[in-house]
């Protein structure tokens, strides 16, 4: 067989994609029942996450590691969502702050993980506060999401 490898890509290619990257649209308006329903999931996840949290039979500095490790993975969860989205836009994030969002979400996540892992609790409830917490992240990403993509669509309509 015989392999042919060129690194030469005409000018017309290229401005192609970069016309291709600068007309992309984002006009498609979340709808009621997917924001009803993020919301919803959001608060789900969030309210039984901290239901299971008053129930347990922990100390009070337990709960606190724990609700911590939700607010961190939200906010993180959400910081990675709009870095993403604002580079997607063409909206400048520094690299820093791009970063920093990746390493504090998979950082709620390991700690969660650590912190269940040595929690002296039934695998039941591990695993409620897994799902929980993973329910609760999505959720707010979705949450975000909608509302960055609703915001964009009506200031483009009263553009």
């Amino acid at each position: 067989m015989d392999y042919k490898f060129s690194s030469d890509v005409s000018e017309d290619t290229m401005n192609q994609t970069s016309e291709n990257k600068e007309s992309k649209v984002y006009d498609q308006k979340p709808t009621p029942a997917f924001i009803s329903a993020s919301w919803a999931a959001l608060f789900i996840g969030m309210i039984s996450y901290c239901i299971g949290l008053w129930n347990a039979d922990m100390f009070l500095n337990e709960k606190g590691y724990y609700f911590t490790i939700l607010l961190f993975g939200l906010f993180s969860a959400v910081s990675v969502q709009k870095s993403v989205r604002d580079r997607l836009e063409g909206i400048p994030v520094t690299e820093i702050y791009y970063g920093i969002s990746w390493f504090t979400t998979l950082t709620s996540i390991l700690l969660l993980i650590i912190g269940l892992w040595n929690a002296d609790l039934e695998l039941s409830e591990k695993g409620f506060y897994g799902m929980s917490f993973t329910l609760s992240l999505f959720a707010a990403i979705a949450v975000q999401k909608n509302t960055r993509d609703k915001k964009y669509i009506e200031s483009k309509g009263n553009a």
